[in-house]
């Protein structure tokens, strides 16, 4: 509580006045903050308005308050079209596979680095690591192509000269996911490991030293003070993964997918594209991202609760 005025005039400052004080304060933390602000309130915020064409059979040229107004009816066309069940099953699939084999792999990649005590070489190791994030999906996928394609690609190659059968790897339902998410771990597991090995510079290391003291090992030593030390930050990015469960990413899936293996490589996220941007469906494909917008939220909803129950922070 702030108190201001002379010994004979003593007055609580109000709410409003003290927020006032703390803003003069801190004004140029508050400037700092503004790019970041304004960001969102552009391209995050600002565009939430379009969800309304989900609910109209939007015409551009008539405009938002234009449009007639359909209630849920893309909702309806959407939940009984026969390809629903084919799009949730493809993308539920394909974010179970990136959780159980994607998600463990930047902690796995940090306490190995974390083991290594030779700065140079663990240097080097994060360097070549991170370099994969910012090839774009086209440069990932070129690669995928002279990798697996029929016409000289290196793994049909190498099985021509041990006398085996040539693998359609790139047309093959069989193979898609694994590709899929094969990729993903190669481009992004390194830049994922960043937050884990900055929450492993956080343990203290008097705790490794009393364990070595106990008779402790390297493994004792990581399952029972590196990781509990490192537990919240797990959850947290796991729940927010979570939050992202049905985003399967459009760039990649799109120069991914062909008509052999579209029947389990269509997504959410290309059924959009193909429905708003090339047949011209702007309220129908509004909808279906809604759709997929919500069951994130729902999950992370889901997923926070549960963490807390089991006694973690969780997000909020």
């Amino acid at each position: 509580m702030e108190i201001t005025g002379s010994a004979h005039s003593v007055r609580t400052l109000t709410k409003n006045e003290r927020f006032m004080r703390r803003l003069k304060r801190h004004r140029w933390f508050y400037m700092m903050l503004l790019p970041g602000l304004f960001y969102f309130l552009i391209y995050k915020y600002v565009p939430m308005w379009g969800v309304l064409i989900a609910f109209q059979d939007y015409q551009p040229f008539q405009g938002f308050f234009g449009s007639k107004w359909v209630g849920l009816k893309h909702f309806e066309t959407f939940f009984t079209d026969e390809s629903f069940l084919m799009l949730f099953r493809n993308t539920f699939i394909l974010a179970i596979y990136n959780i159980l084999f994607f998600f463990p792999m930047p902690i796995v990649i940090a306490l190995m680095l974390n083991e290594v005590r030779k700065e140079v070489f663990k240097r080097f190791i994060q360097t070549m690591i991170y370099i994969p994030h910012f090839v774009s999906w086209v440069v990932v996928v070129g690669i995928s192509f002279l990798f697996f394609s029929t016409d000289n690609g290196i793994v049909n190659s190498m099985l021509a000269k041990a006398n085996m059968e040539p693998v359609n790897f790139l047309l093959s339902s069989d193979w898609f996911r694994t590709i899929i998410t094969s990729q993903v771990i190669w481009k992004d597991t390194g830049w994922g490991t960043i937050i884990f090995l900055a929450a492993l510079a956080g343990v203290d290391p008097q705790l490794y030293e009393a364990a070595k003291m106990d008779g402790a090992g390297r493994w004792r030593q990581m399952w029972h003070i590196t990781l509990p030390a490192i537990r919240s930050t797990i959850i947290i990015l796991l729940i927010l993964r979570i939050g992202h469960f049905m985003d399967s990413g459009f760039e990649q899936i799109f120069l991914m997918v062909n008509p052999m293996n579209r029947e389990i490589g269509e997504v959410f996220d290309t059924y959009v594209y193909s429905t708003g941007i090339t047949q011209g469906k702007f309220s129908y494909s509004t909808a279906v991202g809604m759709f997929k917008s919500a069951v994130g939220l729902l999950l992370v909803v889901i997923a926070n609760r549960l963490a807390k129950k089991f006694g973690e922070e969780g997000i909020y």
